[in-house]
């Protein structure tokens, strides 16, 4: 079986909202993992420049499953245009490889 694993960023309004993502999407196993990391982003929206204080979400999924883990964070974000980006692994530790690919049943 061929498998695809990746990381996705998904920044959140806060750290309940990025927990309750978190959860949800290990809980469905479309994440092996979740790191959360509190951050600080400057971005352009709807014409002006925002600095906010968010969360960073780094998932561990199978990107095979992308489109459901896209569909879960849509559904549970409070934002009206989530980050959700799509990092593809090209090398990792197998034992870790190994470990998601457990983890998410791949």
């Amino acid at each position: 079986m061929t498998v695809n694993f990746g990381v996705v960023l998904v920044t959140a309004a806060s750290e309940v909202e990025a927990e309750n993502i978190a959860k949800s999407l290990v809980e469905h196993k479309l994440a092996a993992c979740v790191s959360l990391l509190p951050i600080r982003s400057i971005y352009s929206w709807q014409g002006e420049i925002h600095s906010e204080s968010e969360w960073q979400l780094v998932i561990k999924p199978d990107l095979a499953k992308f489109e459901a883990l896209k569909t879960k964070v849509q559904e549970l974000h409070s934002y009206e245009v989530p980050e959700i980006i799509a990092i593809p692994i090209i090398a990792g530790s197998e034992d870790y490889l190994n470990w998601i690919g457990q983890s998410l049943g791949s």
